[in-house]
């Protein structure tokens, strides 16, 4: 299973008052696990920067100047995420973001059901607690003391951490082990690993002499006994 946790940086709060998507970064996960590809991209929202964004992630209009518009970067990002699910912190507001992005230049645009909320997961499985990105790194013990302005790719990395922990860990189908899941060559997805039936019995262990001395012992039982029956 193919899921690609994401996060987006932007101008402001609403895209139908101007304001754009300048960072994407994305970390690909199969069957749970991290396979190494991700994707980031700096983005040229072609305006003005708010003092109050550039405080939260930094990222200045001169920095972006010279970055892509999103028309250029589209296609590249539609590819990296297909069809797969986006498990994003605060998915309405991503979403929201990404499809007026993705409507500016005529693209179809990402189905709701196609997102996984982690904050909604994480007020479900701890109601009343704070449910932040990082209050959750705190809850789960992960250091995010990288963390001292938003990124796209960082929080995208943490917040996978995150996620696998409000699944029930790293292995959350109780799989105890497996073969290690190799990174995909050029973009190809590995096939999911299934336990095969074992094409022969094992041998049993039992000696003749311990199969009698066994029938002897059970022998000396009433025969009132629940096997028996």
């Amino acid at each position: 299973m193919r899921e690609i946790v994401l996060d987006t940086e932007t101008t402001g709060f609403e895209p139908n008052d101007g304001d754009r998507i300048v960072e994407i970064g994305a970390v690909e996960l199969f069957n749970h696990l991290p396979t190494g590809r991700t994707y980031h991209q700096y983005i040229n929202p072609q305006r003005n920067m708010p003092e109050g964004a550039f405080g939260v992630h930094g990222l200045s209009e001169e920095f972006l100047s010279d970055k892509p518009v999103f028309k250029a970067i589209a296609q590249d990002f539609i590819d990296f995420i297909g069809d797969s699910k986006l498990v994003i912190h605060n998915a309405s507001f991503d979403m929201k973001f990404l499809n007026a992005e993705l409507g500016w230049v005529n693209r179809p645009l990402l189905p709701k059901s196609q997102a996984v909320d982690t904050l909604a997961v994480a007020r479900r499985k701890y109601p009343g607690s704070p449910a932040s990105l990082d209050a959750l790194c705190r809850r789960f013990g992960i250091n995010n003391s990288s963390r001292t302005l938003h990124g796209a790719l960082l929080d995208s990395e943490i917040l996978a951490e995150v996620y696998l922990e409000l699944i029930g860990g790293r292995q959350p189908d109780l799989v105890m082990s497996g073969p290690t899941i190799k990174k995909p060559v050029d973009g190809a997805v590995p096939q999911e690993w299934r336990p095969l039936p074992r094409p022969a019995l094992l041998a049993t262990r039992l000696s003749e002499p311990e199969k009698v001395a066994h029938e002897k012992f059970i022998a000396t039982f009433e025969s009132a006994a629940l096997w028996s029956k």
